[in-house]
Protein backbone atom coordinates (compact mmCIF):
# COMPACT_ATOMS: atom_id res chain seq x y z
CA UNK A 1 0.00 0.00 0.00
CA UNK A 2 3.03 2.25 -0.16
CA UNK A 3 2.37 5.31 -2.31
CA UNK A 4 -1.34 5.14 -1.68
CA UNK A 5 -1.32 5.51 2.08
CA UNK A 6 -3.36 3.76 4.70
CA UNK A 7 -5.56 6.79 5.49
CA UNK A 8 -6.51 7.15 1.82
CA UNK A 9 -7.08 3.40 1.55
CA UNK A 10 -9.25 3.46 4.64
CA UNK A 11 -11.34 6.31 3.25
CA UNK A 12 -11.77 4.47 -0.04
CA UNK A 13 -12.81 1.31 1.79
CA UNK A 14 -15.28 3.32 3.87
CA UNK A 15 -16.75 4.84 0.71
CA UNK A 16 -17.11 1.41 -0.90
CA UNK A 17 -18.74 0.11 2.29
CA UNK A 18 -21.19 3.04 2.23
CA UNK A 19 -22.15 2.24 -1.36
CA UNK A 20 -22.73 -1.35 -0.32
CA UNK A 21 -24.91 -0.42 2.64
CA UNK A 22 -27.19 2.14 1.02
CA UNK A 23 -30.66 0.88 0.15
CA UNK A 24 -34.14 1.89 -0.97
CA UNK A 25 -34.78 5.12 -2.78
CA UNK A 26 -31.36 6.44 -1.75
CA UNK A 27 -29.72 3.65 -3.71
CA UNK A 28 -31.75 4.51 -6.81
CA UNK A 29 -31.04 8.21 -6.30
CA UNK A 30 -27.30 7.57 -6.10
CA UNK A 31 -27.42 5.48 -9.28
CA UNK A 32 -29.37 8.29 -10.98
CA UNK A 33 -26.79 10.86 -9.87
CA UNK A 34 -23.89 8.72 -11.09
CA UNK A 35 -25.59 8.36 -14.46
CA UNK A 36 -26.04 12.13 -14.72
CA UNK A 37 -22.34 12.61 -13.91
CA UNK A 38 -21.33 10.09 -16.60
CA UNK A 39 -23.10 12.15 -19.28
CA UNK A 40 -20.64 15.02 -18.73
CA UNK A 41 -17.83 12.91 -20.22
CA UNK A 42 -19.58 12.72 -23.59
CA UNK A 43 -19.25 15.38 -26.31
CA UNK A 44 -19.08 18.29 -25.99
CA UNK A 45 -18.16 18.18 -22.26
CA UNK A 46 -15.45 15.49 -22.21
CA UNK A 47 -15.17 15.62 -18.39
CA UNK A 48 -13.16 12.39 -18.31
CA UNK A 49 -12.29 12.32 -14.57
CA UNK A 50 -16.00 12.30 -13.75
CA UNK A 51 -16.38 9.13 -15.78
CA UNK A 52 -14.14 7.39 -13.24
CA UNK A 53 -16.36 8.60 -10.41
CA UNK A 54 -19.57 7.42 -12.08
CA UNK A 55 -18.47 3.96 -13.24
CA UNK A 56 -16.56 3.17 -10.06
CA UNK A 57 -19.66 3.97 -8.03
CA UNK A 58 -21.91 1.95 -10.33
CA UNK A 59 -19.70 -1.14 -10.06
CA UNK A 60 -19.78 -0.87 -6.26
CA UNK A 61 -23.58 -0.73 -6.38
CA UNK A 62 -23.70 -3.76 -8.68
CA UNK A 63 -21.23 -5.77 -6.62
CA UNK A 64 -23.13 -5.09 -3.38
CA UNK A 65 -26.50 -6.01 -4.89
CA UNK A 66 -28.14 -9.03 -3.25
CA UNK A 67 -29.36 -10.29 -6.64
CA UNK A 68 -28.90 -9.62 -10.36
CA UNK A 69 -32.37 -8.06 -10.43
CA UNK A 70 -31.39 -5.52 -7.82
CA UNK A 71 -28.26 -4.76 -9.83
CA UNK A 72 -30.45 -4.27 -12.90
CA UNK A 73 -32.52 -1.67 -11.02
CA UNK A 74 -29.36 0.29 -10.20
CA UNK A 75 -28.23 -0.04 -13.81
CA UNK A 76 -31.58 1.21 -15.07
CA UNK A 77 -31.55 4.33 -12.90
CA UNK A 78 -27.96 4.99 -13.94
CA UNK A 79 -28.88 4.57 -17.60
CA UNK A 80 -32.03 6.67 -17.30
CA UNK A 81 -30.06 9.66 -16.04
CA UNK A 82 -27.19 9.00 -18.44
CA UNK A 83 -29.48 9.22 -21.46
CA UNK A 84 -31.75 11.89 -20.00
CA UNK A 85 -28.82 14.29 -19.71
CA UNK A 86 -27.05 13.25 -22.90
CA UNK A 87 -29.88 12.99 -25.47
CA UNK A 88 -32.15 15.71 -24.06
CA UNK A 89 -31.66 17.50 -27.37
CA UNK A 90 -34.16 15.17 -29.01
CA UNK A 91 -36.83 17.35 -27.44
CA UNK A 92 -35.54 20.39 -29.30
CA UNK A 93 -36.73 18.84 -32.58
CA UNK A 94 -40.35 18.98 -31.36
CA UNK A 95 -39.97 22.68 -30.59
CA UNK A 96 -39.42 23.55 -34.25
CA UNK A 97 -43.22 23.24 -34.55
CA UNK A 98 -44.39 23.70 -30.95
CA UNK A 99 -48.06 24.11 -31.78
CA UNK A 100 -48.15 20.61 -33.26
CA UNK A 101 -45.41 18.71 -31.46
CA UNK A 102 -44.63 20.72 -28.33
CA UNK A 103 -46.67 18.38 -26.13
CA UNK A 104 -44.33 15.53 -27.14
CA UNK A 105 -41.13 17.00 -25.67
CA UNK A 106 -41.38 15.46 -22.20
CA UNK A 107 -42.86 12.10 -23.29
CA UNK A 108 -40.27 11.72 -26.04
CA UNK A 109 -37.20 12.55 -23.96
CA UNK A 110 -38.34 10.67 -20.86
CA UNK A 111 -39.70 7.73 -22.83
CA UNK A 112 -36.58 7.27 -24.97
CA UNK A 113 -34.29 7.68 -21.97
CA UNK A 114 -36.29 5.08 -20.06
CA UNK A 115 -36.16 2.70 -23.01
CA UNK A 116 -32.45 3.12 -23.66
CA UNK A 117 -31.82 2.64 -19.91
CA UNK A 118 -32.77 -1.01 -20.39
CA UNK A 119 -29.35 -1.57 -21.96
CA UNK A 120 -27.33 -0.48 -18.89
CA UNK A 121 -29.84 -2.44 -16.80
CA UNK A 122 -29.10 -5.53 -18.88
CA UNK A 123 -25.35 -4.90 -18.52
CA UNK A 124 -25.66 -4.60 -14.72
CA UNK A 125 -27.83 -7.73 -14.52
CA UNK A 126 -25.38 -9.82 -16.55
CA UNK A 127 -22.34 -8.47 -14.68
CA UNK A 128 -23.88 -9.48 -11.33
CA UNK A 129 -24.86 -13.02 -12.38
CA UNK A 130 -21.59 -14.89 -11.72
CA UNK A 131 -20.06 -15.01 -8.20
CA UNK A 132 -16.93 -12.92 -8.67
CA UNK A 133 -14.49 -10.92 -6.57
CA UNK A 134 -14.45 -7.19 -7.17
CA UNK A 135 -11.67 -7.42 -9.79
CA UNK A 136 -13.67 -9.94 -11.79
CA UNK A 137 -16.79 -7.82 -11.36
CA UNK A 138 -15.06 -4.82 -12.93
CA UNK A 139 -13.94 -6.88 -15.91
CA UNK A 140 -17.35 -8.50 -16.28
CA UNK A 141 -19.02 -5.08 -16.22
CA UNK A 142 -16.74 -3.72 -18.95
CA UNK A 143 -17.68 -6.72 -21.09
CA UNK A 144 -21.42 -6.48 -20.51
CA UNK A 145 -21.52 -2.69 -20.94
CA UNK A 146 -19.74 -2.97 -24.28
CA UNK A 147 -21.99 -5.81 -25.40
CA UNK A 148 -25.03 -3.75 -24.41
CA UNK A 149 -23.70 -0.78 -26.40
CA UNK A 150 -23.28 -3.01 -29.45
CA UNK A 151 -26.81 -4.33 -28.96
CA UNK A 152 -28.19 -0.79 -28.70
CA UNK A 153 -26.43 0.09 -31.94
CA UNK A 154 -27.84 -2.88 -33.83
CA UNK A 155 -31.17 -4.05 -32.42
CA UNK A 156 -34.34 -2.89 -34.18
CA UNK A 157 -33.25 0.21 -36.12
CA UNK A 158 -30.23 0.80 -33.87
CA UNK A 159 -29.09 3.96 -32.06
CA UNK A 160 -25.29 3.94 -31.63
CA UNK A 161 -25.13 7.54 -30.43
CA UNK A 162 -22.85 8.52 -27.54
CA UNK A 163 -20.83 5.34 -27.39
CA UNK A 164 -18.27 5.54 -24.60
CA UNK A 165 -15.37 5.54 -27.02
CA UNK A 166 -16.41 9.04 -28.15
CA UNK A 167 -15.30 10.58 -24.86
CA UNK A 168 -11.76 10.61 -26.33
CA UNK A 169 -12.55 12.77 -29.37
CA UNK A 170 -10.36 15.71 -28.19
CA UNK A 171 -7.31 13.38 -28.39
CA UNK A 172 -6.54 12.41 -31.98
CA UNK A 173 -3.94 9.99 -30.67
CA UNK A 174 -6.43 8.06 -28.54
CA UNK A 175 -9.01 7.62 -31.26
CA UNK A 176 -6.53 6.08 -33.73
CA UNK A 177 -7.27 2.73 -32.07
CA UNK A 178 -10.70 2.56 -33.71
CA UNK A 179 -8.93 1.80 -37.01
CA UNK A 180 -8.18 -1.60 -35.46
CA UNK A 181 -10.84 -2.31 -32.84
CA UNK A 182 -13.64 0.09 -33.83
CA UNK A 183 -15.38 2.49 -31.51
CA UNK A 184 -16.92 -0.39 -29.53
CA UNK A 185 -13.45 -1.73 -28.78
CA UNK A 186 -12.37 1.68 -27.53
CA UNK A 187 -15.53 1.78 -25.43
CA UNK A 188 -14.50 -1.48 -23.75
CA UNK A 189 -11.09 -0.17 -22.69
CA UNK A 190 -12.63 3.14 -21.61
CA UNK A 191 -15.23 1.51 -19.36
CA UNK A 192 -12.65 -0.90 -17.98
CA UNK A 193 -10.33 1.96 -16.99
CA UNK A 194 -13.15 4.13 -15.64
CA UNK A 195 -14.45 1.29 -13.44
CA UNK A 196 -11.03 -0.15 -12.47
CA UNK A 197 -10.61 1.97 -9.29
CA UNK A 198 -13.57 0.04 -7.86
CA UNK A 199 -11.18 -2.91 -7.51
CA UNK A 200 -9.24 -1.04 -4.83
CA UNK A 201 -11.99 -1.65 -2.26
CA UNK A 202 -14.78 -4.15 -1.81
CA UNK A 203 -18.22 -2.86 -0.71
CA UNK A 204 -19.78 -4.68 2.20
CA UNK A 205 -16.50 -5.75 3.81
CA UNK A 206 -14.01 -4.18 6.16
CA UNK A 207 -11.00 -5.22 4.10
CA UNK A 208 -8.56 -2.53 3.13
CA UNK A 209 -7.14 -2.61 -0.40
CA UNK A 210 -4.28 -5.05 -0.81
CA UNK A 211 -1.32 -4.67 -3.13
CA UNK A 212 -2.63 -7.12 -5.68
CA UNK A 213 -5.75 -5.02 -6.13
CA UNK A 214 -3.62 -2.47 -7.93
CA UNK A 215 -3.08 -4.97 -10.74
CA UNK A 216 -6.36 -4.36 -12.59
CA UNK A 217 -6.20 -0.53 -12.42
CA UNK A 218 -2.55 -0.68 -13.48
CA UNK A 219 -3.38 -2.90 -16.46
CA UNK A 220 -6.40 -0.80 -17.45
CA UNK A 221 -4.62 2.52 -17.32
CA UNK A 222 -1.60 0.91 -18.94
CA UNK A 223 -3.83 -0.06 -21.85
CA UNK A 224 -4.97 3.55 -22.17
CA UNK A 225 -1.36 4.73 -22.19
CA UNK A 226 -0.43 2.11 -24.79
CA UNK A 227 -3.37 3.15 -26.97
CA UNK A 228 -2.27 6.79 -26.82
CA UNK A 229 1.37 5.98 -27.56
CA UNK A 230 0.33 3.71 -30.43
CA UNK A 231 -1.97 6.38 -31.79
CA UNK A 232 0.72 9.05 -31.66
CA UNK A 233 3.12 6.69 -33.41
CA UNK A 234 0.52 5.97 -36.12
CA UNK A 235 0.12 9.69 -36.72
CA UNK A 236 3.88 10.29 -36.74
CA UNK A 237 4.43 7.48 -39.25
CA UNK A 238 1.52 8.47 -41.47
CA UNK A 239 2.69 9.11 -45.05
CA UNK A 240 2.68 12.76 -46.03
CA UNK A 241 0.25 12.31 -48.92
CA UNK A 242 -0.69 15.38 -50.90
CA UNK A 243 -4.42 16.09 -51.13
CA UNK A 244 -6.30 15.01 -54.20
CA UNK A 245 -6.76 17.38 -57.11
CA UNK A 246 -10.42 17.85 -56.17
CA UNK A 247 -11.35 20.97 -54.20
CA UNK A 248 -14.63 21.06 -52.32
CA UNK A 249 -16.79 24.01 -51.32
CA UNK A 250 -19.13 23.30 -48.40
CA UNK A 251 -22.03 25.72 -48.05
CA UNK A 252 -23.55 26.35 -44.63
CA UNK A 253 -26.55 28.66 -44.91
CA UNK A 254 -27.88 28.37 -41.32
CA UNK A 255 -31.55 28.18 -42.32
CA UNK A 256 -34.03 28.33 -39.43
CA UNK A 257 -35.79 24.95 -39.31
CA UNK A 258 -39.02 26.42 -37.94
CA UNK A 259 -39.45 28.57 -41.09
CA UNK A 260 -37.65 26.49 -43.70
CA UNK A 261 -40.74 25.00 -45.37
CA UNK A 262 -42.94 28.13 -45.29
CA UNK A 263 -44.07 29.66 -48.56
CA UNK A 264 -41.62 32.38 -49.52
CA UNK A 265 -39.00 31.10 -47.09
CA UNK A 266 -38.33 28.10 -49.32
CA UNK A 267 -37.47 30.31 -52.28
CA UNK A 268 -35.40 32.65 -50.11
CA UNK A 269 -33.45 29.77 -48.59
CA UNK A 270 -32.69 28.33 -52.01
CA UNK A 271 -31.50 31.70 -53.29
CA UNK A 272 -29.36 32.12 -50.16
CA UNK A 273 -27.55 28.87 -50.98
CA UNK A 274 -26.86 30.02 -54.53
CA UNK A 275 -25.53 33.40 -53.36
CA UNK A 276 -23.23 31.78 -50.79
CA UNK A 277 -21.99 29.33 -53.40
CA UNK A 278 -20.83 32.30 -55.49
CA UNK A 279 -18.49 33.62 -52.81
CA UNK A 280 -15.06 34.45 -54.28
CA UNK A 281 -13.06 31.39 -55.25
CA UNK A 282 -15.85 29.36 -56.87
CA UNK A 283 -13.83 29.03 -60.09
CA UNK A 284 -11.08 27.25 -58.15
CA UNK A 285 -13.39 24.54 -56.79
CA UNK A 286 -14.68 21.35 -58.38
CA UNK A 287 -17.71 20.41 -56.27
CA UNK A 288 -20.13 22.58 -54.32
CA UNK A 289 -21.88 20.65 -51.56
CA UNK A 290 -25.12 21.72 -49.93
CA UNK A 291 -26.62 19.99 -46.87
CA UNK A 292 -29.60 17.69 -46.40
CA UNK A 293 -32.84 19.05 -47.95
CA UNK A 294 -31.08 22.30 -48.84
CA UNK A 295 -33.46 22.31 -51.81
CA UNK A 296 -36.91 22.26 -50.16
CA UNK A 297 -38.64 21.29 -53.40
CA UNK A 298 -39.08 18.11 -55.41
CA UNK A 299 -36.23 19.19 -57.62
CA UNK A 300 -36.34 16.20 -59.95
CA UNK A 301 -39.84 17.30 -61.07
CA UNK A 302 -38.84 20.83 -62.04
CA UNK A 303 -36.39 21.72 -64.80
CA UNK A 304 -36.61 25.34 -63.61
CA UNK A 305 -35.40 24.54 -60.11
CA UNK A 306 -32.68 22.26 -61.49
CA UNK A 307 -31.46 25.08 -63.71
CA UNK A 308 -31.51 27.52 -60.78
CA UNK A 309 -29.55 25.17 -58.49
CA UNK A 310 -27.03 24.39 -61.22
CA UNK A 311 -26.08 28.08 -61.23
CA UNK A 312 -24.09 27.25 -58.08
CA UNK A 313 -21.95 24.68 -59.91
CA UNK A 314 -18.34 25.63 -60.61
CA UNK A 315 -17.19 25.57 -64.24
CA UNK A 316 -17.03 21.93 -65.32
CA UNK A 317 -17.97 20.78 -61.82
CA UNK A 318 -21.02 19.74 -59.84
CA UNK A 319 -23.46 20.75 -57.16
CA UNK A 320 -24.36 17.99 -54.72
CA UNK A 321 -27.39 18.72 -52.59
CA UNK A 322 -30.04 17.12 -50.48
CA UNK A 323 -33.62 17.32 -51.76
CA UNK A 324 -36.78 15.26 -51.30
CA UNK A 325 -38.03 12.97 -54.03
CA UNK A 326 -41.48 11.47 -54.53
CA UNK A 327 -43.74 9.37 -56.71
CA UNK A 328 -47.33 10.30 -57.44
CA UNK A 329 -50.46 8.46 -58.54
CA UNK A 330 -53.78 10.01 -59.51
CA UNK A 331 -52.50 13.41 -58.44
CA UNK A 332 -51.55 12.23 -54.95
CA UNK A 333 -48.15 11.65 -53.37
CA UNK A 334 -47.78 7.95 -52.62
CA UNK A 335 -44.11 7.70 -51.64
CA UNK A 336 -41.42 10.15 -50.50
CA UNK A 337 -37.65 9.73 -50.20
CA UNK A 338 -35.04 11.81 -48.44
CA UNK A 339 -32.54 12.04 -51.28
CA UNK A 340 -29.26 13.43 -52.49
CA UNK A 341 -28.68 14.60 -56.08
CA UNK A 342 -25.63 15.62 -58.08
CA UNK A 343 -26.21 18.25 -60.77
CA UNK A 344 -23.98 19.30 -63.65
CA UNK A 345 -23.60 22.94 -64.74
CA UNK A 346 -26.12 22.15 -67.48
CA UNK A 347 -28.77 21.44 -64.85
CA UNK A 348 -28.98 17.70 -65.39
CA UNK A 349 -29.21 15.30 -62.43
CA UNK A 350 -26.26 12.97 -63.01
CA UNK A 351 -26.51 10.80 -59.87
CA UNK A 352 -28.94 10.28 -57.00
CA UNK A 353 -29.12 8.43 -53.69
CA UNK A 354 -32.08 7.71 -51.40
CA UNK A 355 -31.57 7.55 -47.65
CA UNK A 356 -32.10 4.00 -46.43
CA UNK A 357 -31.65 4.24 -42.65
CA UNK A 358 -34.60 6.38 -41.62
CA UNK A 359 -35.20 8.03 -38.24
CA UNK A 360 -38.13 6.38 -36.42
CA UNK A 361 -40.77 8.91 -35.33
CA UNK A 362 -38.86 11.53 -37.33
CA UNK A 363 -39.19 10.28 -40.91
CA UNK A 364 -41.64 7.46 -40.36
CA UNK A 365 -43.98 6.31 -37.63
CA UNK A 366 -43.35 2.78 -36.36
CA UNK A 367 -46.48 0.63 -36.12
CA UNK A 368 -48.21 2.97 -38.55
CA UNK A 369 -51.30 0.72 -38.58
CA UNK A 370 -51.72 1.28 -34.83
CA UNK A 371 -50.27 4.74 -34.22
CA UNK A 372 -51.99 7.28 -36.47
CA UNK A 373 -49.66 10.23 -35.82
CA UNK A 374 -47.64 12.27 -38.27
CA UNK A 375 -43.91 11.69 -38.18
CA UNK A 376 -41.96 14.80 -37.23
CA UNK A 377 -40.20 15.37 -40.56
CA UNK A 378 -42.67 13.59 -42.82
CA UNK A 379 -43.94 15.28 -45.95
CA UNK A 380 -47.57 15.82 -45.09
CA UNK A 381 -49.21 12.58 -44.04
CA UNK A 382 -46.87 10.34 -46.05
CA UNK A 383 -43.99 8.68 -44.21
CA UNK A 384 -40.60 8.62 -45.88
CA UNK A 385 -39.67 5.43 -47.67
CA UNK A 386 -36.26 3.77 -47.25
CA UNK A 387 -33.85 3.54 -50.13
CA UNK A 388 -32.26 0.23 -51.18
CA UNK A 389 -29.17 0.63 -48.98
CA UNK A 390 -25.62 2.03 -49.05
CA UNK A 391 -24.08 2.54 -52.45
CA UNK A 392 -21.12 4.11 -54.19
CA UNK A 393 -21.68 7.07 -56.50
CA UNK A 394 -19.30 7.93 -59.33
CA UNK A 395 -19.10 11.24 -61.19
CA UNK A 396 -16.72 11.92 -64.08
CA UNK A 397 -13.52 13.47 -62.77
CA UNK A 398 -14.44 12.88 -59.12
CA UNK A 399 -13.20 10.04 -56.86
CA UNK A 400 -16.09 7.65 -56.08
CA UNK A 401 -17.82 8.33 -52.78
CA UNK A 402 -20.31 6.79 -50.38
CA UNK A 403 -23.25 9.15 -49.68
CA UNK A 404 -24.70 9.25 -46.15
CA UNK A 405 -27.70 11.35 -45.21
CA UNK A 406 -28.15 12.61 -41.66
CA UNK A 407 -27.55 10.02 -38.97
CA UNK A 408 -26.61 7.25 -41.39
CA UNK A 409 -23.04 8.29 -40.60
CA UNK A 410 -23.23 7.24 -36.93
CA UNK A 411 -23.47 3.49 -37.65
CA UNK A 412 -20.11 1.69 -37.40
CA UNK A 413 -19.47 -0.71 -40.25
CA UNK A 414 -22.60 0.32 -42.17
CA UNK A 415 -21.39 3.18 -44.33
CA UNK A 416 -20.35 1.19 -47.40
CA UNK A 417 -22.34 -0.99 -49.77
CA UNK A 418 -22.44 -4.66 -48.80
CA UNK A 419 -19.89 -6.80 -50.57
CA UNK A 420 -17.63 -3.89 -51.49
CA UNK A 421 -14.26 -5.32 -52.51
CA UNK A 422 -10.98 -3.55 -51.65
CA UNK A 423 -10.45 -2.49 -55.26
CA UNK A 424 -14.04 -1.18 -55.42
CA UNK A 425 -13.95 0.90 -52.26
CA UNK A 426 -15.04 4.53 -52.49
CA UNK A 427 -12.41 7.16 -51.79
CA UNK A 428 -14.40 9.35 -49.43
CA UNK A 429 -17.55 9.54 -47.33
CA UNK A 430 -20.05 12.34 -47.93
CA UNK A 431 -22.42 13.14 -45.07
CA UNK A 432 -25.11 15.75 -45.72
CA UNK A 433 -27.24 16.57 -42.70
CA UNK A 434 -29.55 19.11 -41.14
CA UNK A 435 -28.89 19.54 -37.44
CA UNK A 436 -31.02 22.67 -37.29
CA UNK A 437 -33.62 20.42 -35.66
CA UNK A 438 -31.55 20.43 -32.48
CA UNK A 439 -30.57 24.07 -32.18
CA UNK A 440 -27.60 25.05 -30.02
CA UNK A 441 -27.65 21.93 -27.88
CA UNK A 442 -25.16 19.07 -27.43
CA UNK A 443 -26.84 17.17 -30.28
CA UNK A 444 -24.94 18.67 -33.25
CA UNK A 445 -21.61 18.19 -31.46
CA UNK A 446 -22.38 14.56 -30.64
CA UNK A 447 -23.59 13.92 -34.19
CA UNK A 448 -20.41 15.35 -35.70
CA UNK A 449 -18.08 13.39 -33.42
CA UNK A 450 -19.95 10.15 -34.08
CA UNK A 451 -19.63 10.70 -37.84
CA UNK A 452 -15.94 11.60 -37.47
CA UNK A 453 -15.26 8.10 -36.11
CA UNK A 454 -16.22 6.59 -39.46
CA UNK A 455 -13.27 8.29 -41.18
CA UNK A 456 -10.77 6.50 -38.92
CA UNK A 457 -12.60 3.16 -38.99
CA UNK A 458 -12.80 3.10 -42.78
CA UNK A 459 -9.52 4.84 -43.54
CA UNK A 460 -11.06 7.44 -45.81
CA UNK A 461 -11.89 11.13 -45.46
CA UNK A 462 -15.29 12.31 -44.30
CA UNK A 463 -16.88 15.40 -45.85
CA UNK A 464 -19.79 16.77 -43.83
CA UNK A 465 -22.15 19.53 -44.97
CA UNK A 466 -24.64 20.62 -42.30
CA UNK A 467 -27.29 23.31 -42.56
CA UNK A 468 -26.48 25.02 -39.26
CA UNK A 469 -23.19 23.25 -38.56
CA UNK A 470 -21.01 21.52 -37.82
CA UNK A 471 -19.72 21.34 -41.42
CA UNK A 472 -16.23 19.92 -41.73
CA UNK A 473 -13.69 17.94 -43.71
CA UNK A 474 -11.96 15.17 -41.75
CA UNK A 475 -8.97 13.27 -43.12
CA UNK A 476 -8.46 9.49 -42.99
CA UNK A 477 -6.89 9.75 -39.53
CA UNK A 478 -9.78 11.68 -38.02
CA UNK A 479 -7.99 15.03 -38.09
CA UNK A 480 -10.23 18.00 -38.82
CA UNK A 481 -8.66 19.90 -41.72
CA UNK A 482 -11.46 22.46 -42.11
CA UNK A 483 -14.56 23.35 -40.13
CA UNK A 484 -17.52 25.73 -39.90
CA UNK A 485 -18.87 26.00 -36.37
CA UNK A 486 -22.42 25.62 -35.14
CA UNK A 487 -24.63 28.53 -36.18
CA UNK A 488 -22.11 30.05 -38.60
CA UNK A 489 -22.99 31.22 -42.11
CA UNK A 490 -20.39 30.81 -44.83
CA UNK A 491 -18.48 28.52 -47.13
CA UNK A 492 -15.54 26.23 -46.54
CA UNK A 493 -13.08 25.50 -49.37
CA UNK A 494 -10.89 22.46 -48.70
CA UNK A 495 -8.96 20.11 -51.00
CA UNK A 496 -10.27 16.56 -50.64
CA UNK A 497 -7.82 14.52 -48.50
CA UNK A 498 -6.75 11.12 -49.86
CA UNK A 499 -7.97 7.76 -48.59
CA UNK A 500 -5.52 5.28 -47.11
CA UNK A 501 -3.85 2.97 -49.59
CA UNK A 502 -5.30 -0.13 -47.92
CA UNK A 503 -8.42 -0.76 -45.82
CA UNK A 504 -7.99 -0.64 -42.05
CA UNK A 505 -8.30 -3.81 -39.94
CA UNK A 506 -11.70 -2.56 -38.81
CA UNK A 507 -12.80 -2.07 -42.42
CA UNK A 508 -11.66 -5.59 -43.35
CA UNK A 509 -12.82 -7.56 -40.30
CA UNK A 510 -15.56 -5.45 -38.76
CA UNK A 511 -16.99 -6.66 -35.45
CA UNK A 512 -14.93 -9.86 -35.45
CA UNK A 513 -12.11 -7.98 -33.73
CA UNK A 514 -14.52 -6.80 -31.03
CA UNK A 515 -15.80 -10.35 -30.58
CA UNK A 516 -12.26 -11.67 -30.07
CA UNK A 517 -11.47 -8.86 -27.62
CA UNK A 518 -14.56 -9.57 -25.53
CA UNK A 519 -13.91 -13.32 -25.67
CA UNK A 520 -10.39 -12.87 -24.30
CA UNK A 521 -11.76 -10.63 -21.55
CA UNK A 522 -14.42 -13.26 -20.76
CA UNK A 523 -11.72 -15.94 -20.43
CA UNK A 524 -9.81 -13.70 -18.02
CA UNK A 525 -13.01 -13.12 -16.03
CA UNK A 526 -13.66 -16.86 -15.89
CA UNK A 527 -10.12 -17.48 -14.65
CA UNK A 528 -10.59 -14.89 -11.90
CA UNK A 529 -13.90 -16.48 -10.96
CA UNK A 530 -12.42 -20.00 -10.78
CA UNK A 531 -9.50 -18.78 -8.70
CA UNK A 532 -11.89 -17.04 -6.35
CA UNK A 533 -14.02 -20.18 -6.03
CA UNK A 534 -10.99 -22.35 -5.27
CA UNK A 535 -9.79 -19.92 -2.61
CA UNK A 536 -13.21 -19.80 -1.02
CA UNK A 537 -13.39 -23.60 -1.00
CA UNK A 538 -9.97 -23.92 0.61
CA UNK A 539 -10.90 -21.31 3.20
CA UNK A 540 -14.12 -23.14 4.03
CA UNK A 541 -12.26 -26.44 4.37
CA UNK A 542 -9.70 -24.79 6.64
CA UNK A 543 -12.44 -23.60 8.94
Amino acid sequence: MSGFGRPAAARLAALAHWFGAVSGWRRSGIAFGLGAVSATALPPGHALPLLVVSFTGLVWLIHASHSPWRAAVAGWWFGFAHFLFSIYWIGAAMLTDPSRFGWMVAPAVIGLSAGFALFPALAAFAARLPPLPITGRVLAFAITWTAAEWLRGNILTGFPMNLMGTVWMPSVGMIQSVAAVGVYGLSFVTVLAAAAPAALATPGTDELPRRRRWLLPAVAFGLLAAIWVGGQARLALAPDHAPTEVTLRLVQANIDQSRKWEDGAREAGLAHHVVLSHEPGLDETDIVIWPETAVPFFMDESATIQAFVSRAAPPGGYVITGAPRRTRSAGRTVAVWNSLHALSPAGAITASYDKHHLVPFGEYMPLRGIVNLRALAAAGTVDSSPGPGPRTLSLPGVPPFSPLICYEAIFPGEVLADGTQPDERPQWLLNVTNDAWFGHTAGPYQHFQAARMRAIEEGMPLVRAANTGISAVVDSYGRVVGRLGLGEIGVLDVPLPPALAAPTPMARLGDWILAILLLLAAVATLAIGIRHWLRSKRRDQGE
